[in-house]
């Protein structure tokens, strides 16, 4: 006695075939409700996800413009004692080419300043 062809989201039984065969996204049986919550809960997470990315970015921007003024700090506090070590201008240069992009606009816009004066500064030095 043979039995029914059983069907699951996503799987489906094949009479005659070797087992189970995935459904493509767009021949699902999933229709109704079911279909809409859950392209629903697909946007809520791609979005989640963009947010904690942008989160993410602006951390990591946050923290190399933090480096970047501390850097200009000790660029500072050398010039006062009259001997600027060019392993800061170095270090600076360093930090300006590789400045990561923030996801806010005023943080971006912020860091591009200081990433500025950093240019400015190293600029000054070589001449």
């Amino acid at each position: 006695m043979s039995s029914p062809p059983i069907q699951t989201a996503g799987a489906r039984r094949v009479a005659g075939g070797s087992g189970f065969a995935v459904s493509t996204p767009g021949t699902s049986g999933a229709t109704g409700p079911a279909a809409t919550s859950a392209t629903s809960m697909d946007g809520m997470l791609m979005l989640q996800q963009q947010v904690e990315d942008g989160a993410t970015r602006d951390r990591q921007a946050r923290k190399h413009g933090k480096a970047m003024l501390e850097g200009l700090a000790a660029l500072q506090r050398e010039l006062l004692d009259g001997d600027v070590d060019p392993g800061t201008l170095e270090r600076l240069g360093a930090l300006t080419e590789h400045c990561p992009e923030a996801a806010d606009p005023g943080l971006r816009a912020t860091l591009g300043a200081v990433s500025l004066r950093v240019q400015v500064e190293i600029a000054r030095r070589a001449m």
